[in-house]
């Protein structure tokens, strides 16, 4: 791999670069940019704000300190109900403490790379190190001129900030003029842990479409996520399922295990079969656990209850289909947030979440758009157009390789750190 021979040069004395993240997007993103940099023999460490840091964890990535969950998952700002789930559970506190240890052991570390929001960059600046900040969590494309939160702006114009990062094209130049420095677009790293299947280059209409089931990763929410999509596939018109193959595919999280979905479905009319397949009817949805990379690949179609799987969805040039649970995460107001970060690709049936009608109409939703897909005129020209959007919301894959060698230009020597 490129750089090696230089890391081996680089890494001799060299200390740790640390990893400051806080949400679980975030920490997988942290955690897919540590391990290039650990392939490249640089050595790294990690400091979650929020959870246990699992991407980091299943990486290899040491992580500081005592970490802990959150019923939020940290997005407790998106509603007065999150901001008093996380008062009530110290969350606050936990984080501070979290802002201290990095400050105690700020001699230990050469760079910090801040993945998130202005928490993030706070840490890094209270650090007094050297920083390279990827400010994944901010987007142009929800008001067309980003609005940083104070003290965001004034921390990134900090001599520490060596290097800005953003997740889009548009956001680099709004940020590059009202900072009056440079701010640049990588890509997203996000993205590297998932890919295209080869089986999307073939004639649609060979295949069975497939509809991928995304309720997210947080229990109880993403347990309660689940059952709502049962109900949508249960109002699916049963002629028009039989009368033409369809596969549906669920990605779910190893705690949302046989015994949880068989205790959820039953009530629903669903019953569980071999451990790993819900049947009703003509329905079949088979449940994958540690699979969402290829359950997403080779779908059609993707109806989803989450953040960052819809933005690698979105990046795979697939279309998502939202339904509006009760949260912490997945509320009215995160879901519309998210249509406009990523665009027309992006749908949602009107109507207030779990009611009759909204169900209805997001089946009605999930008919048309498969009909679409397998449309020998409409199919191609659309996945066309979800490819640019995905292009233009998300970019190109790549962005862990590009952001760890930027990276290492920064701990050259002689490079001012």
């Amino acid at each position: 791999m490129e750089g090696h021979g230089e890391a081996e040069g680089l890494a001799g004395g060299l200390k740790p670069v640390l990893l400051l993240s806080n949400g679980h997007g975030e920490d997988l993103s942290g955690a897919l940019v540590a391990a290039e940099l650990m392939q490249r023999g640089i050595p790294v460490e990690a400091l979650p704000l929020v959870g246990h840091g699992s991407p980091y964890r299943q990486r290899g990535v040491p992580v500081l300190g005592r970490t802990r969950s959150c019923s939020t998952g940290g997005l407790g700002y998106t509603s007065l109900r999150g901001r008093l789930s996380e008062l009530l559970e110290g969350q606050m506190g936990h984080v501070l403490g979290r802002l201290l240890l990095l400050r105690r052991r700020r001699r230990h570390y050469g760079l910090v790379v801040a993945v998130g929001d202005v928490l993030a960059v706070l840490g890094s600046w209270l650090s007094g190190l050297p920083g390279a900040v990827y400010l994944v969590a901010y987007s142009s494309h929800y008001e067309g001129r980003l609005r940083l939160p104070w003290p965001c702006g004034w921390l990134l114009n900090q001599a520490s900030i060596k290097a800005i990062w953003s997740r889009d094209s548009l956001t680099a130049n709004d940020l590059s003029q009202q900072l009056n420095r440079a701010v640049v677009f990588l890509g997203n790293p996000f993205l590297d842990v998932v890919s295209a299947d080869t089986s999307e280059s073939l004639p649609l209409p060979a295949l069975q479409l497939e509809l991928a089931l995304v309720p997210g990763s947080r229990l109880p929410e993403a347990a309660r996520n689940f059952a709502l999509m049962l109900q949508v596939l249960a109002l699916l018109p049963e002629e028009w399922a039989r009368s033409q193959p369809l596969r549906l595919r669920a990605a779910l999280v190893s705690e949302l295990d046989g015994s949880r979905v068989a205790k959820l479905a039953g009530p629903l009319g669903w019953r569980l079969e071999a451990g790993d397949r819900l049947v009703r009817g003509p329905f079949a949805v088979e449940l994958g656990w540690g699979q969402f990379g290829e359950i997403l690949a080779s779908s059609q179609l993707v109806l989803c209850m989450a953040g960052t799987a819809a933005e690698q969805a979105v990046g795979l040039g697939k279309p998502v289909l939202q339904l509006v649970g009760q949260g912490p995460q997945f509320t009215a107001g995160f879901a519309e947030a998210q249509r406009r970060l990523l665009g027309p690709g992006v749908r949602c049936a009107p109507g207030s979440s779990g009611s009759a009608a909204t169900l209805a109409a997001t089946a009605q939703l999930t008919q048309e758009l498969l009909k679409q897909q397998s449309d020998p005129k409409q199919g191609p020209a659309l996945r066309q157009s979800l490819a640019a959007i995905g292009l233009e919301r998300i970019g190109a894959p790549g962005g862990s390789q590009a952001m760890a060698a930027a990276i290492m230009a920064m701990l050259r020597p002689n490079q001012g750190l």
